[in-house]
């Protein structure tokens, strides 16, 4: 009886050392395999599974042991949790942390910030030079999508003017019509407490007033004013006349527009086409929505930029000719 106890308590105690060795080599496999110093970017790519991210952090030396990390995952019940995406990983995080970090869902950020008054064109190339598109071409035409143009009831053929200027954090690889969709739901967000026209093109006819205002507007304080002026000339029928529709046409904008530019044959051109044109100018922010809906009350007709910026306002179009050759040195 004796020896069968003393073979249960050998067994007993072999089984309890491996156990134990299997609980230390486990833990040591799951240990960090750097000192954090080499840092990278890891994709978990769509349709990839446990096997196929563990044998990719293995071969990065971002983890010791691809077996412990499979372990890990499958005792934890996290074997089909990991989640698509680009993770900041070094190689100081233990397996522990790894495998919870691309469960979790915590992929890496990025940040952009739309300025004021841009166009679809500048924010197409400073989301593609920030790695979000391709091109500017492939932003206008994502920019386009009928789908986003009829949810958020916006009648035009672009999103542009609902880009709203602010600064934005995504994941990388964020999908790219969620990023429109983004920018959009901002404008929605940041104008819900404003009168805001309920009917889709009255609304529309807003933001193309606010985007020309944005771009007019050098000296912030004078955008009520410049509003004005606006609905002024387009209650007595007046062209806008806003050099900012001209500029609109040009890639980049001049730093003198000439008298053959105010010639060009378009429905931008507010000097040869009556009310306001077709589509928004640019994205206007906040401040220029609102200038819009309450403009400054004034007789003011004309305006002329000034050499610091600022604008001097007209009432008659005598005053508006004397200034103009004052400012610009042309009449």
């Amino acid at each position: 009886m004796g020896s069968i106890k003393k073979i249960l308590t050998r067994a007993i105690f072999i089984v309890v050392f491996l156990v134990l060795a299997f609980v230390v080599f486990f833990l040591i496999s799951l240990g960090s395999p750097g000192k954090g110093e080499k840092r990278q970017d890891f994709v978990v790519r769509s349709g990839w599974g446990a096997y196929a991210v563990a044998k990719e952090l293995h071969q990065q030396g971002l983890i010791k042991s691809r077996r412990a990390f499979l372990w890990y995952l499958r005792l934890s019940g996290k074997i089909n949790e990991l989640k698509k995406g680009v993770y900041e990983i070094h190689d100081g995080m233990s397996g522990f942390y790894v495998a919870d970090l691309l469960t979790s869902g915590r992929t890496k950020s990025i940040s952009f910030t739309i300025p004021e008054g841009y166009n679809n064109r500048q924010i197409g190339d400073l989301l593609t030079e920030k790695g979000f598109f391709h091109s500017r071409a492939e932003f206008l035409h994502y920019a386009s999508d009928k789908d986003l143009l009829e949810k958020y009831k916006i009648p035009a053929k672009t999103a542009e003017g609902y880009l709203f200027p602010e600064t934005y954090t995504v994941p990388v690889g964020y999908d790219k019509k969620k990023i429109i969709a983004l920018m959009i739901e901002q404008f929605f967000e940041s104008t819900k407490d404003l009168p805001l026209p309920r009917d889709p093109v009255e609304r529309h006819n807003l933001v193309i007033l606010a985007s020309i205002v944005e771009r007019e507007a050098q000296v912030k304080e004078e955008r009520p004013l410049i509003a004005g002026v606006f609905h002024n000339r387009l209650k007595a029928n007046y062209p806008l006349e806003s050099c900012a529709t001209i500029q609109y046409l040009f890639e980049r904008p001049k730093k003198k527009l000439y008298y053959k530019d105010l010639e060009i044959n378009s429905p931008y051109n507010t000097y040869k086409h009556r009310g306001l044109p077709p589509s928004p100018i640019s994205n206007p922010g906040l401040e220029a929505i609102k200038a819009s809906l309450n403009p400054a009350q004034t007789s003011y007709k004309f305006f002329v930029v000034k050499g610091d910026g600022s604008h001097h306002f007209s009432q008659s179009y005598a005053e508006h000719l004397k200034m103009k050759k004052l400012y610009l040195g042309s009449h």
